[in-house]
Parts: C-alpha cells; structure tokens; sequence
C-alpha cells in the first residue's frame, strides 16, 4: 500500500514543501526538496524521526533553581516522553558550567545530556 507524506522541510530557512512516497517501511519518492539537506531530512523524518531536546534541570545550591539543558544529539521521537521522565526527577550541584554532562544516557539512548548555561553557587 503506497502512502503519500506531506512535510514542510526544517533543514534550512526555505522551508521546502516536500512530498515522500512510501510503501511500507521502503520510500519509493522524494519530491519538492531544493537542496541536499530537504532530502535527508524527509528520509529521516519518514523513516526514523529525531529531535534535541531541551529543558532545564534543578540545581541545589545555585544561583539560580535550574540551569538550561539540552540532548547532545537527537533522540528518537519515540522516547522524549522517556528522556523527559528523567530528567524531571534530575538534580545537579552547583558550580554548573556550560556544556557540563549532566547524564551521560539520558533514558538509555546513548545520548548525553548537556547543561547550554553556566550556574554559580549561592
């Protein structure tokens, strides 16, 4: 049974339409993308999706309550409800600096999670 995927492409500022053809778990076509990127991110997107994920993270004895935080790479679509289980029951100590590992395997992707702030002691 062929299916026919609508996408608005988020791979660069033009913001191509793309249209992905696909039988099963095989996609047969892939039009409407103007660069290189537009493709990658329909086969992806169709076949495997990801995103960063982004969120903050309770700091004892900081600053500030909680620093910024984000996945060092994507996760599968299919485990952010995981990834943010974790880290809302996550603490860290302060001093946190930006681009500290504050998981190493966030929900067991293999992906760390990443402190973008810094965050001093009180």
């Amino acid at each position: 049974m062929t299916e026919s995927i609508e996408l608005t492409c988020i791979g660069c500022p033009l913001g191509c339409r793309i249209t992905v053809k696909k039988d099963q778990n095989e996609i047969l076509d892939i039009t409407g993308f103007t660069c290189k990127r537009g493709e990658a991110y329909a086969r992806t997107e169709v076949l495997s999706p990801v995103r960063t994920v982004t969120s903050t993270v309770r700091v004892n004895n900081g600053e500030r309550p909680v620093v910024a935080v984000k996945t060092a790479e994507p996760v599968p679509k299919d485990r952010i409800r995981d990834c943010m289980d974790v880290i809302y029951n996550l603490k860290t100590d302060a001093p946190v600096a930006a681009g500290d590992v504050i998981c190493d395997d966030i929900a067991g992707t293999g992906v760390a999670l990443v402190a973008t702030a810094d965050c001093a002691v009180l």
